[in-house]
């Protein structure tokens, strides 16, 4: 198993220093290497397109932000430092799933898109995605927040790559319910929390969502539901399910990483197991044992 980091600060560099009609070009030599995540769409996408859908920077933002942005990172050394965090990852997952096959990584970092107030304000500057095996996506933009929870922020996503890895959960986009990733995320934060400690928790979910009784229930009502084009409302919350256009649920941003991380505390506690260990157990398994635990119940619809 190996981890390969993109050299994204030179590509983005390139990318300001692009004339107008060039730009959407070196935006797609910069995701370039991340074209094999996308193997289900035939003839695969504008990787233009997908920089801007990622919360990407864009043409018109101030250079200096963007290249003072990139200086910040380096100075961190994030991309050091997140190599190091995935490294880390590969061996807990391994030594607690002996005979799972880990995924070799190519893990993609970008500046994000610093007027755009949803990344900034709503989801603090982070939006990343693990959920395809062998690679992973973090747009981020550097605050010392951000900064410190560069290693945790990996971690998450190396959990839902394991995860969704061949011998683990089958992910299908039209049968996938919300309770499955509402467990993913829980499980995910869970295993970053397991290796940095507090750091790990997702940092756009505030403590009030994560320790609601409420949030818990509404979320808890939700878990049948499948199919992805439902999962902005439940998981992420009200604010990115009318960014994307889906129909809010009356939850607040990030609603479903706090109901995940307290369904799957309770199925650890139960059980003995850590989040490593529990990387590729089955949804239905976790919620069977957690949702008494918590005095829920699964909804039917």
């Amino acid at each position: 198993m190996t981890v390969t980091m993109i050299d994204s600060a030179a590509r983005m560099r390139a990318m300001v220093s692009s004339p107008p009609e060039d730009w959407q070009d070196a935006a797609r030599r910069l995701w370039q290497p991340m074209a094999g995540m996308y193997f289900f769409i035939p003839g695969g996408p504008d990787l233009a397109e997908v920089h801007a859908q990622n919360f990407g920077f864009g043409p018109d933002t101030a250079k200096d932000a963007i290249l003072g942005a990139i200086d910040t990172l380096e100075r961190a050394d994030a991309w050091g430092r997140i190599e190091r965090g995935l490294d880390r990852g590969l061996r807990n997952l391994g030594s607690e799933n002996p005979t799972l096959t880990l995924p070799d990584l190519t893990v993609l970092l970008v500046v994000g898109e610093p007027t755009n107030k949803h990344f900034t304000n709503e989801i603090r500057g982070l939006s990343a995605f693990g959920g395809i095996s062998g690679y992973i996506a973090i747009t981020i933009w550097p605050t010392d927040e951000v900064l410190d929870r560069l290693e945790g922020i990996a971690l998450h996503e190396l959990h839902h790559n394991v995860r969704y890895s061949p011998g683990g959960v089958v992910w299908n986009p039209q049968t996938v319910s919300v309770g499955e990733q509402v467990l993913a995320e829980g499980l995910a934060d869970l295993f970053a929390v397991d290796l940095v400690g507090q750091q790990g928790f997702t940092h756009f979910v505030s403590q009030e969502t994560r320790t609601s009784d409420a949030v818990l229930r509404r979320v808890s009502e939700g878990l049948d539901v499948t199919g992805m084009q439902d999962f902005a409302a439940w998981v992420l919350g009200d604010a990115s399910a009318r960014l994307f256009g889906a129909t809010p649920v009356g939850l607040p941003t990030g609603a479903g990483y706090a109901a995940g991380a307290r369904i799957v505390t309770a199925y650890l506690d139960a059980t003995g197991q850590s989040a490593a260990a529990a990387v590729a157990t089955p949804a239905a398994e976790i919620l069977a044992v957690a949702l008494p635990q918590l005095g829920l119940e699964m909804p039917t619809r």
